[in-house]
């Protein structure tokens, strides 16, 4: 049914939100302060007119936007953006009680995405690449994405064209492609094992393609050159498929902060250390000690530092934080932990933190839920934090990535 509805602000995902018949109802594209027409069904509206554009209103970059679900926000002038996505992370942490200030906002976008996750489907007797469509699991076929860094722009046509020996059936699959010092990276998940005849045809099509390491689900079928990328001074090869910050700007940000907060730390945990885009910055300054679930990851740092020049001491440990966490003995080792959890954040580990005797945390997310709620505990153990650093490399979406320090005096042995 189509209604006229004034859009009173930007909901989480970046669409504008109405008040209609007591009901609230998210209206994508729509900006807060316009009058719109829109087609409602349940609590969501189908944009159908904009009665006069919001001065916030700006023309997006991509003419799949508002067909891709890959983009909340290209329609948002930049000084609009940033206030939305502080607001973001503040909400987060006023929901959790705390009355902590986005005190800086990095654009980390940089060149652009180094890393992009093709989903893979047939579609008239073909095989497209793209991403799906907002709030469905229905393909949009992206030729080119101008938020990628250039080296990306054809990554579809290529996932495209690897897919095809593969295709037996009509399975969906997906393909993770990432730009590296050698050249594509690029892993095909969603296939399951492949046979002698599938790896050979495989490692001609990565030849003409171009392809620096081509693999099935973390099975290297071809390793031309070494998919390098920088981590501070160190070149690593991380494992298919493993994890790498969005942007070559967003690492260094994050690497940035967390350096100057450690900058007289003699001796540092690294904790879900991922292939060492922490651990080996650290190491410049201090001896690192690198705990990661992933052995296929801490087998990339380990390698790495030992090729790395001018670096102390690294070592390393496979251990699920989850289920293990360092205990307080452990940490008080140390005298400073950096910890990069996933989205699930680390409350296991900072309950141990918090009852430890150590003064310094320097804590990075990728969500502001999990953030907040990590960060009570440690500031509920005597922790104080001075304020949050938002670093923005997923431009035009409602992710974030987080920064910040929290100091106490340290604590004495009794």
């Amino acid at each position: 049914m189509a209604e006229r509805l004034v859009i009173e602000r930007l909901g989480r995902r970046g669409e504008g939100l109405a008040t209609h018949d007591g009901r609230r109802i998210a209206v994508p594209l729509a900006l807060p302060g316009e009058t719109v027409t829109a087609d409602i069904a349940g609590e969501r509206g189908r944009l159908l007119a904009v009665e006069a554009p919001s001065p916030e209103r700006r023309e997006p970059e991509c003419p799949l936007f508002g067909t891709c679900g890959g983009c909340a926000v290209q329609h948002l002038d930049e000084p609009a953006y940033r206030t939305w996505k502080t607001g973001l992370v503040t909400a987060a942490f006023a929901q959790a009680g705390l009355d902590l200030p986005v005190t800086r906002f990095v654009d980390a976008h940089g060149a652009g995405r180094r890393r992009v996750t093709f989903h893979l489907r047939m579609a008239d007797g073909r095989w497209r690449a793209g991403f799906m469509a907002a709030r469905s699991h229905d393909l949009v076929p992206v030729p080119a994405c101008p938020i990628v860094v250039p080296a990306l722009r054809e990554a579809s046509a290529i996932a495209e064209a690897v897919t095809r020996p593969l295709a037996r059936s009509a399975k969906p699959m997906d393909a993770q492609v990432t730009a590296t010092l050698g050249g594509l990276d690029l892993d095909i998940r969603g296939h399951g094992p492949v046979g002698e005849r599938q790896r050979a045809v495989l490692t001609q099509l990565a030849a003409e393609l171009d392809i620096a390491r081509l693999s099935v689900h973390g099975d290297v079928i071809v390793e031309r050159r070494a998919p390098a990328v920088m981590m501070g001074d160190v070149a690593v090869s991380p494992p298919p498929g493993s994890f790498l910050q969005a942007t070559e700007a967003g690492e260094a940000a994050l690497g940035g902060a967390v350096l100057e907060a450690c900058a007289d730390a003699r001796k540092v945990a690294d904790l879900f250390a991922g292939s060492g885009a922490f651990a080996l910055r650290l190491a410049k300054n201090a001896e690192v000690h690198a705990v990661e679930s992933s052995a296929t990851a801490i087998a990339s740092l380990d390698r790495a530092a030992r090729r790395g020049t001018g670096l102390r001491r690294v070592t390393s440990e496979v251990r699920d934080l989850f289920r293990r966490p360092l205990l307080r003995s452990e940490i008080d080792r140390f005298d400073a932990v950096v910890l990069d959890p996933p989205r699930a954040g680390a409350e296991a580990q900072v309950r141990q933190i918090a009852a430890s005797r150590i003064g310094r945390t320097v804590m990075v997310s990728c969500d502001a839920g999990t953030f907040a709620r990590d960060a009570a505990i440690l500031i509920g153990a005597g922790f104080t934090c001075s304020g949050v650093t938002l670093v923005d490399q997923f431009r035009y979406s409602s992710h974030v990535e987080l920064v910040a320090t929290f100091q106490r005096a340290v604590k004495r042995r009794p």
